[in-house]
């Protein structure tokens, strides 16, 4: 202990260790707390029953406790995305395989395995069993598009526009002939848009209606197993992003044509 030294002689052993304590006597080590995400809400073994049968719609996602990373980044963007929504509650689950084992018994109750982390599953009121999602977890509009096909609700969706969203519901509603109206109004609704994207989210829009006019109803359905076929096939990153658009918009079709059947 030559190397440490007071008024040129060296410290005693105890000395050394007693001095070691009072620093450590300073640091503050913080404990590992769950990280609050807006828009979500925490749930557990004793509060799930309880919140889940008082709303209409709600997503849950079961997972590791403390969850970090890409998964849980684009989690947070769906939970931020349901803030707007009242019908919709987004919930999180936190299971532990240790110590407790707190939400354990949730998670075997609805059949979540540990290497099934981040699993999502929709409860809808009044119906028996929850809806699992199969999807991407690494792709929250993917989750959302999910949330808006089963449950029917409206989630802000990249590409998506108010204006023309607001018009569908009349839409579907309408004859043949007040629906040919109804499209040459959007297209020059178009025509008044400034921003290239949302030129071209009013174009599909459009095109839209009118294969919708020639081909029937049936067209929503056949497009949407299409563009998902081409989605997930091999395509490049720019191709993939225009094509989850698309795709965003014919769900937002399919939504006002299921408010008015």
């Amino acid at each position: 202990m030559a190397w440490f030294r007071r008024t040129g002689r060296p410290l005693q052993q105890e000395q050394v260790i007693a001095f070691l304590l009072f620093l450590l006597s300073f640091v503050v080590v913080p404990s590992q707390q769950a990280e609050v995400i807006q828009g979500s809400v925490p749930l557990n073994s004793g509060t799930f029953e309880k919140v889940i049968s008082k709303h209409r719609v709600v997503l849950v996602k079961f997972d590791e406790t403390y969850p970090y990373g890409e998964k849980q980044e684009e989690f947070k963007k769906v939970a931020t995305s349901a803030i707007s929504q009242p019908d919709l509650l987004v919930a999180e689950i936190q299971v532990a395989d240790y110590g407790e084992k707190d939400n354990l018994d949730l998670a075997e109750k609805y059949g979540v395995k540990k290497e099934d982390f981040p699993k999502y599953k929709l409860f809808i009121k009044d119906e028996f069993e929850p809806i699992d999602y199969h999807g991407n977890v690494k792709d929250a509009n993917e989750i959302k598009r999910f949330v808006m096909k089963e449950a029917r609700l409206w989630l802000g969706m990249p590409a998506c526009l108010e204006e023309y969203d607001t018009m569908l519901k009349k839409f579907f509603q309408a004859d043949y002939e007040e629906k040919d109206k109804m499209v040459a109004e959007a297209e020059k609704m178009a025509e008044s848009l400034s921003e290239e994207n949302k030129k071209t989210s009013a174009a599909i829009y459009v095109k839209t209606m009118k294969k919708i006019m020639e081909k029937g109803l049936e067209f929503l359905e056949t497009e949407v197993k299409r563009v998902e076929k081409l989605k997930d096939g091999k395509v490049s990153d720019k191709k993939k992003e225009q094509l989850n658009d698309r795709l965003n918009i014919l769900i937002s079709f399919k939504l006002r044509l299921n408010d008015e059947l």
